[in-house]
């Protein structure tokens, strides 16, 4: 999961890239990057924060009233800096682009690339692929009379080619400023516009939170396989979508999305809310009757609200957030993952000692973090644990974006539910149904909306082979690391050299 901006207009966009992915950057918190284009590709990437990686010396050199940005999170391959988006290629007339998604069929994608195009990505980015298999398809149409036709071709071939969960914005330098979707519309990707007395700029971005902050108007969604292309005279056209069931990813409402976006006419925020009361009728089915409800801050907040409100119990902040330290989820290794959490939450003494206490988070993964909260609320005094999820169990893992690719990882494709209240030392354990999941999003599940972490069925069918390979690059990068780690080891107990 990651999160992605492009901007288009008659002025400079370097500070609207830098304000949109800081707006963003609850999406992804390894690195970030940005390209704008003038007469030459400008570009600044590198590991951390956006604050971290743009100063104002960067910002300054950022030229071009047409520019990308994006924030990552890792998903595939390792961390290195080189990873980082966006990517670029000179030919055919230089190419920027960036992606939120997985490629699942990377296999394929690189093997056909090497064999039919001979063309060797650099890196195991698989925004590489997208980009690469774009213009491939690109450079064999009339360059000398590139029309949008020939764009929209390209694009279409590459959604034939390309299997998996993708949004993607491109630069196509001298041209204008290119966005489109994976077939089923797995991820989120919305147009804005603000007026200027020059004139429109238009904007792309994975949530509508960005406009708020930049004083745009919010257009349209980018739907299922659409593609919109935005020419040098900001003139604005549209590939018609394809004619294939929408398959959104539910789990962008329930924890990765901010709570003031609004994804395909839906606030986020208030859908929590609506997840909150549905799961009062199991809180109160199971004779569990709490002193107060709190939330795991911030995500689980608005479902607990809800959940409050709906049973009749005071809703407390009995966990304080140390907002200078990241989202846990999208923390690459379990220990930190833990440490996040240990140094991130602190417990309100006075609210929860001696009290039955609910808490609700938006999910329950691993296990691990729901464990160390729940030891949080003991030490701090609670006399009882209750732990709820405003998502159903997880039993099936995702290739489309969210790191949870490997089955071993998830507690609920593992153990009961018994089980599981026993490994997180909670009093109870309470998940959202599917069926009421399901219901609350009964758009999305007419379309064909995406529950496959909760159900095992995958929009993009029989997904078998996929999920080995994607295991198999997992691991492989995990040895990787492993090795290195005991290079550095060796390395740093080494003797220092000395001059002669």
């Amino acid at each position: 999961m990651c999160g992605i901006v492009g901007f288009y207009g008659p002025e400079p966009v370097a500070a609207d890239i830098v304000v949109g992915l800081t707006a963003l950057q609850h999406r992804g918190q390894d690195a970030a990057g940005i390209v704008t284009f003038d007469d030459n590709f400008h570009l600044c990437k590198g590991n951390g924060l956006v604050n971290d990686v743009f100063k104002p010396k960067h910002v300054k050199k950022l030229k071009g009233n047409i520019g990308i940005g994006h924030v990552r999170y890792t998903t595939q391959g390792s961390n290195d800096s080189e990873l980082a988006q966006p990517f670029t290629t000179s030919y055919p007339f230089g190419l920027g682009m960036v992606h939120n998604g997985n490629v699942i069929n990377f296999r394929e994608v690189a093997q056909r690339l090497h064999d039919k195009y001979h063309v060797l990505p650099k890196t195991s980015n698989d925004l590489e692929l997208i980009m690469y298999t774009f213009a491939s398809e690109l450079r064999i149409k009339d360059l000398d009379r590139l029309s949008v036709v020939d764009i929209f071709d390209a694009v279409e071939t590459t959604q034939e080619l390309v299997k998996g969960a993708y949004a993607t914005i491109t630069v196509i330098a001298g041209h204008g400023l290119l966005a489109f979707n994976d077939p089923l519309g797995i991820r989120p990707l919305v147009l804005g516009c603000r007026q200027t007395p020059e004139g429109p700029v238009y904007a792309f971005a994975s949530e509508s939170t960005c406009f708020d902050y930049l004083g745009f108007d919010f257009v349209k969604n980018v739907g299922p396989g659409q593609a919109v292309f935005i020419d040098k005279n900001l003139k604005i056209h549209y590939k018609n979508p394809y004619n294939v069931p929408k398959a959104f990813c539910v789990f962008e409402h329930i924890y990765f999305a901010r709570e003031d976006s609004v994804i395909h006419g839906r606030l986020v925020a208030r859908e929590r809310v609506r997840l909150g009361k549905i799961l009062a009728r199991k809180v109160m089915a199971a004779g569990i009757e709490p002193d107060m409800v709190i939330d795991v801050p911030s995500s689980g907040y608005f479902a607990a609200s809800g959940l409050a409100e709906a049973i009749g119990v005071p809703y407390r902040r009995g966990l304080v957030k140390n907002n200078h330290m990241g989202r846990s989820f999208i923390v690459s290794s379990q220990a930190g993952r833990e440490d996040v959490v240990k140094k991130k939450l602190n417990p309100i003494r006075e609210f929860v000692e001696g009290k039955k206490v609910a808490v609700v988070d938006d999910s329950i993964v691993r296990g691990t973090t729901s464990r160390r909260i729940v030891r949080i609320l003991r030490e701090a005094g609670a006399l009882e644990v209750y732990f709820i999820s405003s998502a159903p169990p997880i039993v099936s893992p995702c290739i489309y974006g969210i790191d949870m690719a490997m089955s071993t990882e998830l507690i609920a494709a593992n153990y009961t539910e018994e089980e599981i209240c026993r490994y997180i030392e909670a009093d109870k354990v309470i998940y959202q149904d599917l069926s009421d999941l399901q219901e609350l999003f009964a758009e999305e599940r007419g379309h064909g909306g995406c529950f496959a972490c909760f159900s095992g069925r995958y929009p993009t069918g029989d997904v078998t082979k996929y999920l080995r390979h994607i295991q198999e690059e997992r691991e492989s990068h995990r040895t990787k690391k492993d090795r290195q780690q005991v290079v550095s080891s060796v390395s740093a107990k080494a003797p220092e050299p000395t001059e002669h």
